[in-house]
């Protein structure tokens, strides 16, 4: 065993997240009912981690209008740990009252982003994270929270993000009550060098609060890019069944990281995962008959396991 695969975790964390990220990128609405079919082959799949959808107003996005009777099913199903994306308060309120295992709040590193996206600047959504702790603390959940940083590596609006302004922020969330935090890639601009270098200064200030990676399909490297956080010890990443998803601020984008191709890459990486990697390509089949017209992405569907291909026990 060389020393870069020892350094590789034993086990990883593929967090679902077309639900939310991947459904309201799309024109299509997918019914509720088939919103549940999803999440039912999904944890029969061995899928533990799912984000189930976003608490913003119908009116923005009727995509994800359904998003508390989605959250009460999820919260019926064993073993599963269920995430929303709330993009302030109101939103974790509403999270709060579903009782969700993980509110994430969005906060892009770009100002230009940040404002055409959440209209806020960055350090007001900190403070928001700080209002949305403070609701939390009072309601006596135990819903974690997570600040996403996004565009960490880089904007199609505003260009360069400096990663000193993207690691200033990432503290002043801890500092401002974050459980965890984590970084994405929103626009695809990162390469398997940049990720290293910022991942690797950001554990030396989140540590293991640091605890996922979000990487975009956009030019290819999305695979590549959750390798170079691998090698760092970073053992959760966001996916989305089919690829589908991405950001309207990154036009020609192909998606997220696809949750059966990066499930493959890290069960023949020796990396346990826990997925039944079959059932998700039929899962896969279902999702793409249910968004006919829709763009999918990856490539496992196309060509299937390898005759050689064995998944990594526990």
């Amino acid at each position: 065993m060389t020393a870069a695969t020892s350094s590789l975790p034993r086990h990883a964390i593929v967090r679902e997240v077309g639900l939310r990220d991947g459904l309201q990128s799309i024109a299509t609405v997918v019914p509720t009912a088939h919103k549940l079919e999803w999440l039912r082959a999904a944890v029969a799949a061995g899928q533990t981690e799912i984000e189930v959808g976003s608490f913003v107003p119908a009116r923005l996005l009727p995509q994800m209008a359904d998003t508390a009777q989605v959250l009460a099913f999820a919260k019926t199903l064993p073993g599963l740990f269920a995430s929303v994306l709330v993009p302030n308060l109101r939103g974790a309120e509403q999270a709060l009252a579903g009782d969700a295992d993980l509110m994430i709040l969005p906060l892009s590193a770009s100002h230009a982003h940040s404002l055409a996206n959440l209209r806020k600047t960055p350090d007001e959504v900190v403070a928001e994270l700080g209002r949305i702790r403070a609701a939390r603390d009072a309601s006596g959940r135990k819903t974690l929270i997570e600040g996403g940083v996004g565009t960490a590596f880089g904007c199609t609006l505003q260009g360069r993000v400096e990663p000193a302004e993207v690691l200033r922020l990432m503290q002043a969330l801890l500092d401002a009550g974050a459980d965890r935090v984590s970084l994405a890639d929103t626009v695809g601009y990162a390469d398997p060098a940049s990720v290293s270098r910022l991942f690797e200064q950001a554990l030396k200030i989140a540590g293991e609060r640091l605890s996922c990676g979000h990487f975009h399909d956009t030019r290819g490297l999305a695979l590549a890019n959750v390798h170079a956080a691998l090698l760092l010890g970073i053992a959760r990443f966001d996916a989305s069944l089919a690829g589908i998803g991405g950001c309207p601020y990154a036009p020609g984008a192909s998606g997220n990281a696809a949750t059966e191709d990066l499930a493959f890459m890290l069960e023949a990486m020796g990396i346990h995962t826990g997925l039944d990697i079959p059932a998700l390509l039929a899962l896969r089949a279902r999702v793409a008959g249910w968004i006919a017209g829709e763009p999918t992405h990856g490539t496992l569907w196309r060509a299937g396991l390898p005759k050689t291909f064995a998944a990594t026990a526990a």
